[in-house]
């Protein structure tokens, strides 16, 4: 019997343990500012489909002339994917169909983009989207920007 609580007391601490540093971990990304909530479908084909496949939930932060991605459901402090602002090019929007409405947050938009020739899909809500166009628009005198 003492084994048995001894054993759930460990397993609830990790459990605490492990949501904490989710916490922490998200804490972290977000202490520098100039977040949003942000899925992220990497290397898509030219028809992209509405299954709701392939999409990963994640926090995107702008620094600098970069976009960095971070997964959720990670422990790790290094952004998973990097956006370079003169290498993304916008091919179009559209509302989630299908069960992508399942996938994705309620209030999401879906940008298609290129970036470096890989075809990419990024959903976020319609404030994180406004922000990310005019973050797109405002690339320094020189630099080549392609919004569609």
């Amino acid at each position: 019997m003492i084994l048995a609580l001894t054993v759930c007391g460990i397993v609830v601490a990790l459990v605490v343990v492990g949501l904490f540093l989710f916490g922490l971990r998200r804490r972290l990304i977000q202490r520098s500012g100039g977040t949003f909530d942000c899925s992220l479908r990497w290397d898509v084909a030219e028809q992209s489909d509405t299954n709701g496949k392939g999409w990963s939930y994640g926090i995107a932060r702008y620094n600098g002339d970069r976009i960095e991605w971070f997964r959720v459901f990670s422990y790790a402090l290094r952004p998973r994917r990097t956006l370079e602002r003169s290498r993304i090019e916008v091919a179009g929007r559209r509302l989630p169909e299908g069960e992508e409405e399942l996938a994705l947050l309620s209030d999401a938009v879906i940008l298609a983009c290129v970036h470096q020739g890989t075809r990419l899909e990024l959903a976020m809500s319609e404030d994180a989207l406004t922000g990310f166009l005019a973050w797109l628009e405002a690339a320094p005198p020189g630099q080549r920007v392609n919004v569609a």
